[in-house]
């Protein structure tokens, strides 16, 4: 079977090709993916981002039959729709910060940590906040909403024109989700959005056939099923929850880098230092902990040329170049820290490069660490290729790192939730901890930098 998945991330846009059969990625577009910063706030183009997936499904499947399609998007992000299913309010960018000009009034009425997993987040990072401005701010057009929904869930409706929801993406600090009931959260009833929520659906159900325009605008059977679709960290998680032994934690790479904990150790989570509670795609609970990674690598790098040897690496240890966090600020586990560098003259282009990638991995050391991370950790997306990256969370970890083979982490968990039980073996190459001290020393010495 041949899915194609479409996978809406916060930096980039893509349309990915997946063989079930060999659980490989056959073909991929991508595209970029900005807000349009205008009135009546930023939001996402909605429609540039409908033009490339209809154009893509219809490129891709003259060069192979699509079977099916599921759906993957970033988190943070939901839709109102009208009851002919178009927006009642555009799709609001998490990044604005609009939401906050309300902070006093939305936290007066927000749950508790405690009831749904969810730390206060900046802007628009909390859905509720969202809603809760959108419902204040726009009171005429928010009424016009019969449904809200999920992002990955609105791109459904647009497919099949059924509307549903998810609990990967309504668990992802929305404020909305209550993991410990498997119900909405008291925000829900006390606002009045329950009877706006869109039936709760498994990721893995065909919530149905594609609509007969989307078929012939792309050449797809009309039969094509599409199926519910869920976040996409939770997607990086789906084949080691089916395959993996716990305790083991995956990383999930992107704009955000987000880590997940399976079967770690008993933890108290501090949401002051943006840890939270994910649901997974089977609907359980995990420890969580996340920073904005590709974002500050990003900044960080500018496109510079990323070539080193072993005489950079060695000389960023021996000299131990620091960055201190954090280059964004508002998340992660340093929030309020300014980066700071140590050590850091005369740096040549790939030492640089270098130390930014052990920043990174030691930001994602201190996340496992606050989530209680055991056993080995699997990198899935763009930072597996960045060995650098891969050596030192292994180092500071001190414990196994598998850099996922896979160029889009999320693709393929998304593809197997049109699979039957098909299970999907971590693949990638094993790094142990480096021997010898001079990794070891180096992060100690970066967490020594941060603790003081």
């Amino acid at each position: 079977m041949i899915v194609a998945v479409i996978d809406i991330g916060k930096t980039n846009a893509k349309l990915a090709l997946v063989d079930l059969a060999t659980l490989s990625e056959l073909a991929l577009r991508r595209t970029a993916n900005a807000p349009v910063r205008r009135a009546p706030y930023p939001h996402h183009d909605v429609e540039a981002l409908w033009t490339f997936i209809l154009n893509s499904l219809a490129d891709l499947n003259r060069e192979r039959r699509i079977d099916a399609i599921s759906i993957t998007t970033h988190g943070a992000t939901g839709a109102l729709v009208d009851r002919s299913s178009e927006l009642a309010l555009p799709v609001l960018d998490y990044e604005f910060d609009g939401p906050d000009q309300l902070a006093a009034d939305y936290d007066a009425v927000r749950p508790p940590f405690a009831e749904t997993g969810t730390p206060r987040l900046p802007a628009g990072l909390n859905v509720g906040a969202q809603l809760f401005w959108q419902q204040k701010r726009f009171p005429a057009e928010f009424a016009k909403a019969a449904a809200i929904l999920m992002y990955p869930q609105y791109w459904a409706l647009r497919l099949t024109g059924v509307t549903a929801n998810e609990v990967t993406s309504l668990g992802c600090h929305t404020d909305l989700w209550n993991p410990w009931q498997a119900d909405y959260s008291s925000l829900v009833d006390q606002m009045g959005w329950r009877r706006l929520m869109a039936p709760v659906r498994p990721a893995r159900d065909r919530l149905g056939p594609i609509l007969p325009a989307i078929a012939q605008r792309t050449g797809l059977d009309p039969q094509t099923p599409v199926f519910c679709g869920l976040h996409d960290s939770n997607a990086s998680l789906l084949p080691h929850l089916l395959s993996d032994r716990p305790p083991f934690s995956v990383v999930s790479t992107g704009t955000w880098v987000v880590s997940m904990a399976v079967g770690g150790r008993r933890i108290d989570l501090d949401p002051a230092r943006d840890t939270l509670v994910n649901v997974n795609a089977l609907g359980d609970p995990v420890p969580s902990a996340r920073f904005m990674g590709g974002r500050e690598f990003s900044l960080l790098t500018e496109g510079r040329p990323q070539n080193w040897n072993e005489d950079d690496v060695a000389a960023v240890l021996a000299r131990q170049v620091l960055l201190l966090p954090s280059t964004q600020q508002g998340s992660g586990p340093f929030p309020h820290r300014a980066a700071q560098w140590r050590n850091a003259d005369a740096l040549s282009l790939p030492q640089r490069f270098a130390a930014v990638s052990f920043y990174l991995a030691l930001m994602t050391a201190t996340c496992l660490e606050l989530i209680g991370g055991d056993g080995p950790t699997t990198v899935e997306g763009p930072f597996a290729q960045n060995r650098l990256f891969i050596r030192m969370l292994a180092a500071a970890t001190g414990r196994p790192v598998i850099a996922s083979e896979t160029s889009t982490g999320t693709s393929i968990g998304a593809a197997l939730l049109a699979s039957d039980g098909v299970e999907a073996a971590s693949k990638g190459e094993r790094t142990e901890p480096p021997a010898g001290r001079v990794w070891n020393d180096y992060a100690w010495a970066w967490q020594q930098a941060v603790r003081t």
